[in-house]
């Protein structure tokens, strides 16, 4: 094969915990009759609530085809390269096992919400019943350098308000705020979606939407612009770097001697696979080496023909509807995908016949 697969999970594979039917007919012809692809896959989701090697599993049992951990790419995943703050104490935003997520991306000494929630117990005053009842000394002062936002919390209010104390105080949380320190320390983000879709008629707020929640807070408070020491996750080039490179290990792993040339990032969502994608294929077109990238939309989760305008039609995409991240730029030739198909097998066919290839 000369070509490889970006599969997106929510809303092409799956609608929350329910597998979408047309995943394993597609995957049935992804694979020989001993469970090897026949192409190189990569799965990229925008999720970081779990360890690569749990959504592995999680994903063959709902395909019915085994998958590697080495095929799965969470939003997280290139945190991996940013190894000046493996050593540092990093303050660690999200839900799931989020100190073996970061321990096995390579973080040493990571602290999350509920841990410095325990340490400064006077700093959560928005329900009056988590107030603790009897006035705690101020224990040891302690640093954070950084903050890592995995993904949505579950308690948004305890999250932002202890960000926020985090960055206005230079990683000293309990003490007075001090404004005059911009920029605030290093802030690293995975997952900017707006909203993902699961069982629910309608889409749900995703970890871009508390992002917006604290982008905001910290602009009203200082009058400055939060800044992002790095995005991860779709849209980001950074990511779609990342999977390119698991794309071609894969090919090499399997002594496959075609070149990649192309790269189908099949996905549900116009302003992350889509405008990923795109944007990707935009930047990279100087680097002779890359492959380049072709975006399917499929209509099985948060986009849907019926719901909004289409996507070529340009002049009907307005600025004010933008629910890219803050940091990316509004161009409706980014949010038009290569292709759009029912689901994903009708993908994986349109792929097969687009390539002349027969398994």
């Amino acid at each position: 094969p000369s070509f490889g697969f970006l599969f997106d999970i929510d809303g092409v594979l799956v609608r929350g915990k329910t597998p979408i039917p047309a995943a394993r007919t597609a995957f049935q012809k992804l694979v020989n009759s001993q469970g090897q692809f026949l192409v190189p896959v990569v799965f990229v989701t925008n999720a970081g609530n779990c360890l690569r090697q749990n959504k592995a599993d999680q994903l063959s049992h709902l395909l019915g085809v085994p998958i590697s951990q080495d095929q799965v790419m969470m939003s997280h995943s290139p945190l991996r390269m940013f190894k000046r703050y493996h050593e540092k104490c990093v303050l660690v935003s999200g839900q799931g096992p989020l100190l073996d997520i970061a321990q096995d991306l390579g973080f040493c000494q990571p602290i999350t919400i509920d841990t410095l929630r325990e340490k400064r117990p006077l700093l959560d005053a928005v329900d009056h019943d988590r107030r603790p009842n009897v006035l705690h000394s101020q224990e040891q002062l302690f640093s954070l350098s950084t903050v890592v936002l995995f993904g949505e919390p579950v308690r948004w209010e305890t999250s932002l308000q202890l960000i926020i104390d985090v960055l206005l105080t230079s990683g000293y949380p309990g003490n007075p705020y001090e404004q005059e320190n911009y920029p605030h320390i290093p802030v690293l983000a995975c997952n900017m979606d707006l909203m993902w879709v699961a069982e629910a008629q309608s889409p749900r707020f995703g970890h871009g939407t508390f992002m917006v929640c604290l982008e905001n807070i910290y602009k009203k408070i200082t009058g400055k612009d939060l800044k992002y020491e790095a995005l991860m996750g779709k849209p980001s080039r950074l990511t779609y770097q990342y999977a390119e490179h698991l794309i071609r290990a894969q090919a090499l792993q399997r002594s496959w001697e075609q070149p990649i040339h192309t790269l189908y990032a099949v996905g549900d969502n116009l302003m992350t696979d889509v405008y990923g994608a795109n944007l990707y294929w935009e930047k990279e077109l100087a680097r002779a080496a890359a492959a380049r990238c072709r975006s399917v939309l499929v209509c099985t989760g948060v986009y849907s023909p019926h719901r909004q305008a289409p996507p070529d039609a340009g002049d009907s995409v307005t600025e004010a509807a933008f629910h890219g991240h803050r940091d990316f730029r509004f161009d409706p030739g980014l949010v038009e995908p290569d292709h759009i198909v029912p689901d994903v097998d009708a993908a994986v066919d349109l792929v097969f016949q687009l390539e002349n290839f027969a398994p």
